[in-house]
């Protein structure tokens, strides 16, 4: 089911004055790829990015077209890991983040 506008500017708003929360969309995103749920991962990140530096702006930041980025993690996109983790990689430094890996039982 797609999102509503709405819906879309309840994140945007939220994003832009909760910094928890935007770091959590961030964080869900990665979370749900390495757990196998790639498309859901992609959806997530597509809301962040929407929601905070925008398409255009990750695009310069890339060297990528913002098209491109946005096909990349669209519905039928498949990123190469490369791709997908230098706009990961992109997208931490702008939030002031890093994202860490750990093992859990």
């Amino acid at each position: 089911m797609p999102l509503t506008s709405d819906f879309k500017v309840t994140v945007r708003d939220r994003a832009l004055r909760d910094r928890e929360f935007r770091q959590g969309l961030l964080r869900e995103g990665v979370e749900c790829m390495l757990a196998g749920d790639v498309d859901t991962g992609k959806v997530v990140l597509r809301d962040y990015i929407n929601a905070t530096v925008g398409f255009t702006e990750l695009g310069r930041l890339t060297n990528k077209q913002p098209k491109s980025l946005m096909r990349m993690l669209g519905p039928d996109g498949n990123p190469q890991a490369r791709n997908l983790f230098d706009l990961i990689c992109c997208i931490q430094q702008h939030e002031g983040i890093q994202l860490e890996v750990r093992t859990v039982r």
